[in-house]
């Protein structure tokens, strides 16, 4: 047994799996430069207080998931790795004066986040997530355009079956009331809230419409529905994004127990299933409307929207469905430069090292070996051609 591992909740990606990983990635980057979202690359922790404010205090990620890191002085600093990407980009859209770029600033970012969760299939203690933003545009257009988006992303990943669970959950205008109305539903069943549940009653009672837990289906289930509850602006906000869908083409399913996992959200959310997998997985991907966020990192205020994708879960979900984009084979080398001399190295490195500068991808074979033998060895890199010199 090796004496070091990766820590659990973990893994190594080798180079055949990376070979999945880089055509997801450049198909992200591509889809994204298409819709006009430029690139934003933010830290890889910030202030506790950044998702604290941002995701929620009463939020599994905050409470179970966050790794905080230990500080090295008495500065006074909490640090986080991050959770997930959107409240550090909100966080530098503010600090670097974007609300005076011209709006809505699309951006997005592609890389790995942290949450100390119960390892299990899809689910890592680091994970890679392909995230989209549009901060500033208010209306409805925008909310299904990033929805069409994802939808389109799984697709051309090659991921058929790929369902919109939809939902409004208003504003402070509406929620308020509708929050009043769903805890005296849930303090009316208290006895068989579990533990947990019970806790968050009184703090933040739309954790309970997001619990997991199997003791909650039926009582979520008979919940007051909040698209019922709707504000007449979040209910014609909702039908504008459910008109621009169907204009679209982008099938979707009403969800009126979605309230996604964090705290920011306003009105619209949504996230993504492989139809008939429901049960069998939790969301692949997901998001939704943001409104307050950049108020409550020190911005005025401005709307937003956006959604994360787990890479990770994507190449589950196309391993598990049999999908023809699940794996990659690596490129292979256009050339193998090889020489019926086997100790000149030197003239055979000099050629592939002129091979490369000219843009074509080429090895040198280094090895002291027969001719025989670096031929064998060129046949099993599937190289398109082999150099012989000599």
């Amino acid at each position: 047994m090796p004496t070091f591992r990766a820590p659990r909740g973990t893994r190594d990606l080798l180079p055949p799996d990376t070979a999945t990983w880089t055509r997801l990635e450049g198909l992200a980057a591509d889809l994204a430069a298409r819709y006009g979202y430029r690139r934003i690359e933010t830290p890889l922790f910030e202030l506790t207080d950044v998702f604290e404010r941002g995701v929620g205090e009463v939020t599994d990620i905050i409470e179970k998931e966050l790794f905080r890191l230990a500080p090295r002085t008495d500065d006074g600093e909490s640090w986080a790795l991050r959770p997930e990407p959107t409240a550090g980009i909100v966080r530098a859209y503010v600090q670097h004066g974007m609300q005076t770029w011209p709006q809505p600033v699309k951006l997005t970012e592609t890389g790995p986040m942290f949450r100390y969760d119960r390892p299990q299939a899809g689910r890592f203690r680091q994970f890679w997530q392909w995230d989209i933003e549009a901060i500033g545009d208010a209306g409805p257009a925008i909310d299904a355009e990033i929805i069409e988006l994802g939808a389109r992303f799984y697709r051309d990943a090659g991921l058929e079956g790929v369902e919109v669970h939809l939902n409004s959950i208003g504003d402070p205008a509406c929620r308020p009331a509708y929050v009043a109305e769903l805890t005296e539903y849930f303090r009316g069943h208290r006895a068989a809230l579990p533990a947990l549940e019970g806790e968050r009653l009184e703090r933040n009672v739309l954790r309970l419409l997001d619990s997991k837990d199997p003791a909650m289906a039926a009582l979520n289930a008979a919940a007051p529905k909040i698209t019922e509850r709707l504000c007449a602006a979040c209910a014609e906000h909702f039908a504008g994004v459910r008109a621009h869908l169907d204009a679209l083409g982008v099938p979707y399913r009403l969800a009126p127990g979605l309230v996604r996992g964090l705290d920011y959200y306003t009105r619209t959310a949504f996230e993504f299933y492989v139809v008939g997998r429901e049960g069998q997985q939790q969301a692949i991907g997901g998001g939704g409307r943001y409104d307050g966020l950049v108020e409550l990192l020190g911005g005025r205020p401005t709307p937003g929207i956006g959604f994360g994708i787990g890479i990770d879960r994507l190449i589950l979900a196309l391993a598990e469905t049999g999908a023809a984009g699940a794996t990659v084979t690596e490129p292979a080398p256009i050339a193998v430069v090889v020489g019926a001399d086997p100790d000149d190295t030197a003239l055979r490195l000099r050629i592939a090292t002129d091979l490369r500068g000219a843009g074509v991808a080429a090895r040198a074979e280094l090895g002291r070996r027969k001719l025989g033998k670096q031929l064998e060895a060129a046949a099993r890199d599937h190289a398109h051609f082999a150099v012989i010199l000599g």
